[in-house]
């Protein structure tokens, strides 16, 4: 298996991030519909407009087999960076060989070479194999204080408004 960190520019690097997320947006994880074709034709020149975004690719000799997104924040009650991991694809076939958790030795890796004092990243309530790997890697549930419960994830869709 050969790691390495995507070039959004090189095409084999574009079609693999391309390929991985059209099929994970399949998987029922990955909400079970298709990603519309502007997306993913759009979304490699998108991630190399920004500076704080990174892409792990693990390819099966050409052929790419998964990847891992991060998008670098901020932590303002450390006043430091941070790492958030928004997408991590392991294809189906590869799955249950520890490809996910050399993800995230890579992201935090790059994580600790940028000086960043945490890794965030958001999991399925339901995905009980992720969640499973993530606390391997040292993951846990966030809270600051265990009377006020755990943080939770929240969204409001802009794209209908």
């Amino acid at each position: 298996m050969n790691v390495k960190l995507a070039d959004y520019r090189a095409p084999k690097d574009r079609a693999a991030i391309e390929m991985l997320m059209a099929n994970y947006a399949l998987d029922p994880m990955g909400g079970g519909e298709a990603l519309p074709d502007e997306v993913l034709s759009g979304l490699c020149d998108a991630l190399a407009t920004l500076a704080n975004a990174a892409t792990i690719l693990i390819y099966d000799g050409e052929s790419p087999v998964a990847l891992a997104t991060a998008m670098q924040g901020f932590s303002s009650f450390k006043c430091k960076p941070l790492l958030n991991i928004h997408d991590v694809i392991v294809l189906p076939e590869y799955r249950g060989r520890g490809l996910a958790q050399r993800l995230m030795q890579e992201i935090e890796a790059l994580a600790r070479q940028r000086g960043c004092c945490k890794l965030t990243l958001e999991v399925l309530q339901g995905n009980k194999v992720a969640q499973a790997v993530y606390q391997r890697c040292g993951f846990a549930a966030y809270e600051l204080d265990p009377q006020q419960g755990q943080a939770l994830f929240w969204q409001k869709d802009l794209s209908a408004s």
